[in-house]
């Protein structure tokens, strides 16, 4: 066994208002993935991972962390380059063999002010995790941990690379909008289009509720609006 390797890359994260725009938009809202999801067709949804409580919803750019397929290792030393705000996301390319977050992971987030998780794997201490209130999405639960270190023909551990999960690519420093429904992934180029895009959407939103509240059928809300 050695220590383990890792390649760090640097992370340019969007602009600090930018995430604040997101936060005032998105998160008093029903469904924020969604919103961001429906908003442009370029934004990236991954579906189909579990979150420790239904509440938690979390919004900040992606601190991405790319794992050997057949080595998973503890990526506990990466946590000293994230910043409070940063959401981490973890591709374990559907390897559920060991988990890769607990309870004392989660504790150290929290002390590091990172927002929250998305895990691409298993994790456990689940009970941990809910009792902490640590925001974290992921496949599975698995009681076993992962090695501290990793065989001396593994790969490195690559941080802020591009990685994929559920088909949808993750970029270091992209913008993620995590809920119960799942997680979209915001391009920061993108981020004035998909906001100005989701306002237009809540509004439409909005008309299209009065509209049902008022007795529209489903006919005349479609010949008025095409789709809902």
């Amino acid at each position: 066994m050695h220590e383990v390797q890792t390649v760090y890359n640097e992370l340019v994260r969007p602009p600090r208002d930018v995430i604040e725009a997101f936060h005032k938009v998105l998160l008093a809202e029903y469904s924020p993935s969604c919103l961001v999801a429906d908003a442009q067709e370029r934004v990236g949804a991954i579906g189909g991972l579990r979150s420790v409580k239904r509440e938690h919803r979390i919004i900040g750019p992606a601190l991405t962390i790319d794992l050997p397929e057949d080595d998973l290792v503890d990526i506990l030393p990466v946590l000293p380059t994230a910043q409070p705000g940063d959401v981490i996301v973890l591709a374990c390319h559907g390897n559920t063999r060991m988990a890769m977050w607990g309870g004392l992971m989660a504790t150290l987030s929290q002390m590091a002010g990172i927002a929250g998780a998305v895990v691409d794997g298993a994790v456990r201490d689940v009970d941990e995790l809910r009792d902490l209130d640590f925001p974290i999405w992921y496949r599975t639960t698995m009681p076993r941990r992962c090695p501290a270190a990793a065989p001396a023909a593994g790969r490195p551990v690559r941080v802020n690379v591009p990685i994929v999960i559920d088909g949808a690519v993750i970029e270091p420093g992209d913008i993620i909008v995590a809920e119960e429904n799942g997680v979209g992934v915001v391009p920061p180029a993108l981020a004035d289009e998909v906001l100005a895009a989701t306002r237009q959407l809540l509004a439409k939103e909005s008309v299209i509720r009065d509209k049902i509240n008022d007795g529209a059928t489903l006919n005349q809300l479609l010949a008025e609006f095409g789709y809902l």
